[in-house]
């Protein structure tokens, strides 16, 4: 089947790739070049990248708006179905109309439409996560079901649930491909709908009141925007201690060279290291003693 993928980052990239191994990949519709990391370097999309170090002639767009030029040239690409993935901007209608659209959306539809779906489930603390297979339409993630995967919550931090869903994303895609035909396509039940915002710096500032809140946060805001106290130090490889005592907020409650346990108001837990504003990380036991910080000691 020939197939225009559209997606941009690491779990876009686990789903070209299976697409690749199966199937006629007519062309990459991804972000533009974007300068990231500590040193602003110009880095491409995973997607790109893994077309590149195949080195495979499928031609690549990166276009800064969808507009008539560039959906003048998309819609010269012969294909039987867009599949789309994280790719970061709203498709105009007459995309959706060129050829059928579907699209691999991270969350168990129709809860957590919209840009976080993983943040928002580890938040809420699911049973369950999920991809779900859509045929897209006008709206926000409201298109028709037409498969979805399932694996169970194991605590896992946001950069290894990416990678979980990608890769039941990858096996739902094929599987949908092969049996496109027969697939009966289940309308959403709106009033069930729940959403979710795009991810700001702001929302990893904690504070110690409660443990429970305080790990999700760290697992769900891992890598970006991280969780971080009101002075900017942030908290790294956070994990529950425990969830029923009842302490004063931030008091260091032991210190070992592995990790350190900080009281919240409503539990405890287990901190690995920290990192200053402007400053490298360092284990939270050499941040401790760097700042003469004892049992007993407020962190903040």
């Amino acid at each position: 089947m020939r197939i225009i993928f559209m997606g941009t980052p690491e779990y876009a990239a686990t789903i070209l790739e299976s697409l690749l191994a199966k199937h006629e990949v007519c062309a990459l519709v991804c972000q533009e070049d974007k300068k990231a990391g500590r040193n602003m370097r110009l880095q491409m999309p995973a997607t790109k990248e893994l077309l590149l170090k195949k080195e495979l002639k499928i031609p690549i767009f990166q276009p800064t708006r969808l507009d008539e030029d560039f959906i003048e040239e998309f819609k010269k690409i012969p294909c039987d179905r867009i599949i789309v993935a994280a790719y970061g901007k709203i498709l105009p209608l007459s995309i959706l109309k060129f050829a059928p659209c579907i699209n691999l959306h991270a969350s168990i539809l129709p809860s957590f439409r919209g840009a976080s779906p993983i943040q928002q489930s580890i938040l809420k603390d699911e049973e369950y996560f999920g991809v779900t297979a859509m045929q897209m339409s006008e709206g926000l993630d409201c298109g028709d079901i037409l498969g979805f995967k399932v694996i169970r919550n194991r605590l896992q931090s946001k950069t290894e649930l990416f990678l979980d869903l990608a890769r039941i994303a990858a096996s739902l895609t094929l599987e949908y491909l092969q049996r496109c035909d027969s697939v009966i396509p289940l309308r959403q039940i709106d009033a069930d709908a729940s959403y979710c915002k795009k991810i700001k710096k702001s929302f990893g500032q904690v504070g110690f009141e409660n443990a429970n809140c305080l790990a999700k946060k760290a697992r769900a805001y891992e890598g970006w925007p991280e969780i971080y106290l009101e002075n900017g130090l942030k908290l790294k490889g956070v994990k529950m201690a425990e969830s029923l005592s009842e302490n004063i907020a931030g008091e260091i409650l032991c210190i070992t060279k592995e990790q350190i346990k900080i009281g919240c108001q409503k539990g405890s837990v287990w901190v690995e290291s920290l990192q200053s504003p402007s400053k490298k990380a360092v284990s939270a036991y050499q941040y401790l003693q760097g700042k003469h910080l004892r049992i007993g000691d407020i962190l903040q």
